[in-house]
């Protein structure tokens, strides 16, 4: 049956009906309960105690189950807490002390409970009342089962994680050995904002974004992120050990960032589950386990959860450069530098049912279903993700409208130029003024974002920032008007074919991409981001590539795709990404 919308065993049903008398006072039924489970606190109130008795003869209540989006609630099922306990007892000093910042049904709990045998004390924290006393009856039944088992203090706390204050956990437990566990929520803090969730930590960057990056991203963080690192910081200095299912991408960030912060972490690791198997679930998660109280490390050996092997890899922070395989950069590091070209995003203007359309008999029809009439002259060819398969392109298949050569300029040139789209727009306005992002608040009516002298430019060399291919390519112009790409596209633009051409072939050269498959991520949601495509040093790479090479690949571009490159202006080129002059080439990126 259910008791406050939980779980409860028909053994605890027993057990809680023959003990609880109906005088039984607060403290009693406490200490009674304390004494057969190690809870500390049993009932908090009388109104539970007494609510807990008159449903214990009711029947069976059928109830809607919780929205686990609401929670990011992925409940770590008993055997794999169990399966995780007992590999961390062959691996750990036996701990004296679990703490659990968001324990759910308590799987986790019971699992220590069951592999520990030395506990003194053991913590939980859960926001969703029904797990907070699912936990508890999940322990009770436990302890009828297994009266001799050592029974530590049990606190199990029905509050928010970011309001509780582990501080206090950690000056009562100092001196012991302390083991972390658990499974943070898989969310993100503006998904549950986008469900008024009321599991959400105080409005902060706490990463300390600035300006632009906490507009447009990242202030998004992982929430199992911020409660990491929230175990970290409170128990960093304290004898022991953590162990937490989080994404791969917390991880990462973890890693990345203890640069910065360097936690008292050492031995980190990372181990790969599967959480289709495990969560019926489609992301990448692994357990992430560190050392508490050691010399700060700053690489994470990452292993296959299922299999007793050696590290399948190691990432981490080689000198000053952060790698996703110590083994394999090693091997390119030389071209690890500075691009002497700046990495361009694509066009962004959020509001694709109306800016995006597909040419049908001379008129253009968008997302609506709209016939649309249009001047030529505000309207471009945009190529997608997608759309980037060829290693040259010089056609699209969808058109958007670029209301502005730079951020920020006037539009209202628009009305009279051309005025067939400026009453399409304005015929629309309502979905421009729907755009939630801040970086449109303040800014000309129909404005986009992502846009600069680089996006006209005629000839551009491109990758997808979310595909997982290590593949470059030439986007020409289409009909002498250059191509746009979107935001999920980053660009190099060129005013001259012939260096364009140089630098789509060192790009797609074997160093190139045995260097970024050395620092991307194969999960990221974004393999490809700025910050990494900055850091392909092109001079390096122009020293690998001998002129013979260079002739064979511009002979078999030329040939397959009609162009009329040359080596002619190799060695300006050359020239112009030697280190010296690298940021005087503005003219042509």
């Amino acid at each position: 049956m259910k008791i406050f919308d939980a779980h409860i065993s028909p053994v605890s049903q027993q057990f809680i009906h023959q003990k609880l008398t109906p005088h039984i006072s607060l403290s009693g039924a406490n200490k009674l309960l304390q004494s057969v489970s190690g809870i500390v606190s049993f009932f908090e109130t009388e109104t539970d105690l007494q609510e807990l008795k008159d449903t214990l003869s009711s029947t069976s209540k059928i109830l809607k189950k919780p929205d686990r989006a609401e929670y990011g609630d992925f409940q770590t099922n008993s055997h794999l807490a169990i399966t995780i306990s007992k590999y961390l007892s062959m691996k750990i000093d036996e701990p004296d002390v679990v703490i659990e910042p968001t324990c759910g049904k308590g799987n986790f709990i019971v699992a220590a409970l069951k592999t520990f045998k030395y506990l003194k004390k053991v913590y939980g924290i859960e926001i969703y009342r029904p797990y907070v006393w699912e936990t508890k009856f999940s322990i009770l039944d436990f302890f009828i089962e297994n009266p001799n088992t050592n029974k530590p203090d049990i606190f199990i706390s029905h509050y928010n994680v970011f309001d509780f204050d582990f501080n206090t956990i950690a000056s009562e437990v100092a001196g012991q050995n302390i083991l972390v566990i658990g499974n943070p929520p898989w969310v993100t803090n503006s998904m549950l904002g986008g469900l008024n969730s009321s599991n959400l930590p105080a409005k902060s960057n706490f990463k300390k974004h600035n300006g632009l990056d906490a507009i447009t991203g990242k202030g998004n963080f992982d929430i199992g992120e911020y409660i990491t690192m929230i175990m970290l910081e409170t128990f960093q200095h304290l004898n022991g050990n953590i162990a937490l299912l989080v994404k791969n991408s917390v991880i990462k960030n973890i890693i990345f960032d203890q640069k910065k912060n360097k936690y008292k972490i050492g031995n980190i690791e990372k181990y790969c589950i599967d959480s289709k198997k495990e969560f019926d679930v489609s992301v990448d998660a692994a357990l992430f386990f560190s050392q508490l109280n050691a010399s700060p490390s700053f690489k994470c050996n990452e292993f296959d959860f299922y299999k007793n092997s050696n590290p399948l890899l190691t990432f981490g922070w080689v000198d000053e450069k952060f790698v996703s395989n110590v083994r394999t950069y090693v091997h390119s590091k030389d071209i690890d530098g500075d691009c002497p070209f700046e990495w361009r995003q694509g066009l962004k203007h959020d509001c694709s049912t109306v800016m995006e359309f597909e040419k049908v008999n001379g008129h253009y029809l968008n997302a609506l279903s709209e016939e649309v009439e249009l001047e030529s002259g505000l309207v471009y060819g945009i190529l997608k993700s997608s759309d980037l398969k060829n290693t040259i392109l010089k056609t699209s298949r969808k058109y958007t409208i670029v209301t502005q050569r730079k951020i920020g300029k006037e539009t209202s040139y628009i009305r009279s130029a051309y005025p067939k789209t400026y009453q399409y727009l304005l015929d629309h306005k309502q979905s421009f003024d729907a755009r939630k992002s801040s970086i449109y608040k303040g800014k000309p009516s129909f404005s986009i974002f992502g846009i600069g002298d680089y996006s006209f430019k005629p000839y551009k060399v491109v990758i997808s920032g979310m595909y997982k291919t290590f593949h470059f390519t030439l986007v020409l112009p289409e009909k002498k008007k250059p191509l746009m790409l979107d935001d999920t596209c980053y660009m190099l633009g060129f005013d001259n074919l012939d260096y364009a051409v140089y630098t789509l072939i060192l790009l797609n050269s074997q160093p190139a991409k045995e260097f970024l498959q050395s620092i991307t991520f194969p999960d990221a949601k974004r393999k490809f981001t700025k910050e990494v495509l900055m850091r392909i040093d092109l001079n390096k790479l122009s020293d690998k590539l001998s002129f013979d090479e260079l002739k064979h690949e511009i002979k078999k571009l030329n040939e397959q795709y009609f162009l009329n490159a040359t080596t002619n202006n190799w060695n300006s080129f050359v020239e112009q990404i030697r280190p010296v002059l690298s940021r005087q080439i503005a003219m042509f990126a």
